[in-house]
Parts: structure tokens; sequence; C-alpha cells
């Protein structure tokens, strides 16, 4: 585990990506800091050699996410897939530009139909 100069524990959170089709991404062990969102975390991830592609729209209370690499979210509707997010099983219920993560948290990020 990395290790600060203290020698405690560094302070991190985790993310996954589950598209949904037996295929998942860990990003594990991005560096958290005070007051950091899921958006954050994203953008994190992102940066990282093998990381992730997303996009969203909106900023603050209003943002959204609308793709991860490859696959867009669809829209309403019946049986339409959305991506949704999770921190610590706790669903996300605020946008990913406000909701704030806390150490050791894990955000999980479903491409799925199903809402809480």
């Amino acid at each position: 585990l990395a290790q600060t100069s203290a020698g405690q524990q560094a302070q991190t959170v985790h993310l996954v990506v589950d598209y949904g089709d037996g295929a998942m991404k860990i990003v594990n062990d991005i560096p958290w800091t005070q007051g950091m969102t899921v958006l954050d975390v994203m953008n994190a991830a992102k940066a990282r050699p093998h990381g992730i592609a997303f996009e969203f729209r909106g900023s603050g209370a209003s943002a959204f996410l609308t793709r991860i690499d490859d696959l867009a979210s669809q829209g309403g509707g019946a049986a339409r897939k959305n991506w949704q997010f999770w921190v610590d099983a706790a669903y996300g219920n605020r946008s990913l530009g406000v909701y704030e993560v806390q150490p050791q948290d894990t955000v999980l990020w479903r491409f799925t139909e199903q809402s809480p």
C-alpha cells in the first residue's frame, strides 16, 4: 500500500466501471483530497495510462455523465440503459459534480436499466 511521509496508509479512493456485459474496469489507489467529488475521481482515472475515457454535460449540481469509453447512456424510456453510480453501495442520488467521496470509498458506475 502507498505510504505517506508520516508512515500512515495513504488516503485513496477506488473506481469500478461495470459495463453490464461481463466486462469491468478497476482503477485503484486514486489519491483522495478534501472535497473530492465523483467527477474528480473520474478525471483522476482518465489521467491514468490505462484509465477510462468519459463525457459529461453541465457542471456542479447539474453535471451528468453521458458516456464511459465507447458506451453512451441511452436516455429515458422502457428497457433503456444508462450510467448510474453508487458510492460504497449508496446510490448516487445527486450529481457527480457535487457528490463528495471520503477516503477508502469505492465509486461504482454501472450501465444498467435498473434504478434503486
